[in-house]
This record gives C-alpha cells, sequence and structure tokens, in this order.
C-alpha cells in the first residue's frame, strides 16, 4: 500500500511539474524575446538571444518612449489601488449590513450582487460604455466607479461568508462600551477580515491592471491610457508590430502583478476557504 502512494507520489509530481513548465514557458519565452532584434523574434523565438540576436536594453528603452510608459504606469497604478481600495471598502461594509441585518432588502442587496457575478460583460458594456459618457466618468477618478460595481458581486459574496463566521457577541461587548456601529466596523469587523481584504485585494488588482476592454470603452483614451491600451499603440499600420519593444513592454507590465501577488498570495487560500466555509 505504501509502495503505491509512493508511486502515485511520484506521477503526481511529475505530472504538476510539467503542468507548471507548460504555464511558466510562455511567460519566459516573452522575456527572452524582449532581448532581441526584431527580425529574429519571428525566426527564431524559441532560441537565446546570443550574439547578432541581443539588443541588450534597446527593446526596454525604445518601448517606453514610443508609448510614453511612465504615464500609462501612473495611469493604470492609480486606477489599480484606488479601485481596489474601494471595492474592499464598499463591499465589506455592505456584507456586514447584509449578514447582519435579516430583512428583505438586504436579501435583495445579496441575490442582485451574486446575479450581476452572472450576467457576461458583453451583454453591457455598449449600455455601459454610453452611461459613462453621459455621466462624465471617462477619466481615472470616474473608472474606479465603474470598477466598483463590476466587482461587488464576488466581493460581497466573499466577505458575506467569512462575516457570518464572526461571534455576534464581539460586537455585541463593542456595542455595550459605548461603540457605534461605525466604530464598531472599523475598529472590530475590519480586523478580522484582513484574510479575506488580502484575497479580494489580490484577485481585484489582477483584474483591473491587466483589463483592456473596459477602460478603452469608458476612458478617454486620447488623455489617459493605461499599460494594456498604451502597448497596443506599438501596432503600426498595415498590421506591422514592433515585436521587440512589445515583449519588452509586456514584461514590464507584468513585473508588478507578479510582485504583488507572490508578496501576498500565502493569503489568498486562507482568505477563499474562510469566506467559502464558515457561515
Amino acid at each position: 500500500m505504501n509502495e503505491k502512494k509512493v508511486r502515485h507520489g511520484w506521477a503526481y509530481s511529475l505530472f504538476f511539474t510539467a503542468l507548471s513548465i507548460a504555464w511558466v514557458f510562455p511567460i519566459l519565452l516573452v522575456v527572452v524575446n524582449s532581448f532581441k532584434k526584431k527580425v529574429y523574434i519571428s525566426r527564431k523565438p524559441f532560441e537565446l538571444p546570443l550574439g547578432k540576436m541581443f539588443v541588450k536594453l534597446e527593446n526596454y528603452v525604445g518601448g517606453m518612449e514610443k508609448i510614453q510608459f511612465f504615464d500609462a504606469f501612473k495611469n493604470s497604478l492609480f486606477i489599480t489601488v484606488f479601485s481596489v481600495a474601494a471595492i474592499i471598502l464598499c463591499t465589506s461594509m455592505c456584507a456586514w449590513y447584509i449578514s447582519r441585518v435579516n430583512s428583505k432588502v438586504s436579501s435583495g442587496i445579496y441575490y442582485l450582487c451574486l446575479f450581476s457575478m452572472i450576467v457576461p460583460f458583453q451583454m453591457v458594456m455598449f449600455t455601459l460604455s454610453k452611461l459613462a459618457n453621459m455621466l462624465h466618468l471617462s477619466s481615472p477618478i470616474g473608472i474606479i466607479v465603474v470598477y466598483l460595481g463590476f466587482g461587488a458581486g464576488l466581493a460581497v459574496f466573499m466577505f458575506c461568508g467569512f462575516v457570518r463566521g464572526i461571534p455576534l457577541e464581539i460586537e455585541e461587548a463593542a456595542m455595550i462600551d459605548g461603540c457605534t456601529p461605525i466604530q464598531t466596523y472599523f475598529r472590530v469587523v475590519f480586523p478580522i477580515l484582513k484574510p479575506t481584504c488580502i484575497t479580494v485585494a489580490i484577485l481585484q488588482a489582477m483584474w483591473i491592471w491587466n483589463d483592456y476592454l473596459l477602460p478603452y470603452l469608458v476612458l478617454d483614451i486620447k488623455r489617459w491610457k493605461t499599460i494594456p491600451i498604451a502597448i497596443q499603440y506599438l501596432k503600426g499600420g498595415y498590421g506591422s508590430v514592433d515585436m521587440g519593444a512589445m515583449m519588452a513592454m509586456l514584461v514590464l507590465a507584468i513585473i508588478p502583478i507578479i510582485v504583488f501577488y507572490v508578496a501576498c498570495q500565502k493569503y489568498i487560500i486562507e482568505g477563499v476557504v474562510a469566506g467559502a466555509v464558515k457561515g
């Protein structure tokens, strides 16, 4: 029996190792090709950048100049940070209300949030872009409101599962000590929500940072470009693409979110399990 377990363990290890390599390989391919001359990227995409193929940091410097990378980076960073902060604050308070107030209104809000997770974005994108234009949301500040609406469904669902597992006696003790509902939330409830907050932050940040379609539909891209939109402008006329610069900019685009994910990954499983099981 133990020998079977050992054999199965090795088989699983080999399988998931191969699967991991398959997932990581495209990223490594982008990194390798970001140091090659444009002509060699299409001719020899799988070879290392050696000899004539190696261009040092020319692709990175050229790409940053062409798309005004730092302006796009600031826009993406501003939108991502404040959108995630708005989602965490508003949806956690909403989930606390839903979990503690038993009424038709709270149930209706909860089911509306669940329904928003089911509706495909393609069904509402044209109406959304028109409404955003009418409400003058075509700016980095305005799009935060849009992201709050789209991110609320999953976040409320996760927070509700966690809040229902918090003993009500803790909040009652805070009330007896003289805390108002707002003080109870920020001093007692919100610190307990830390694992789920970090999980929601990671999931939402990965989505918002890499999102192309929603900023393209909502933002005034003549004035504000996010990194995905700016990279798209490396395409020239008649289908020509500066592949070297594009590969380099893709590397720069994925580095911040990978660093953020690696720094916070230990909280993902903890937060997901807590939000899915409790209550």
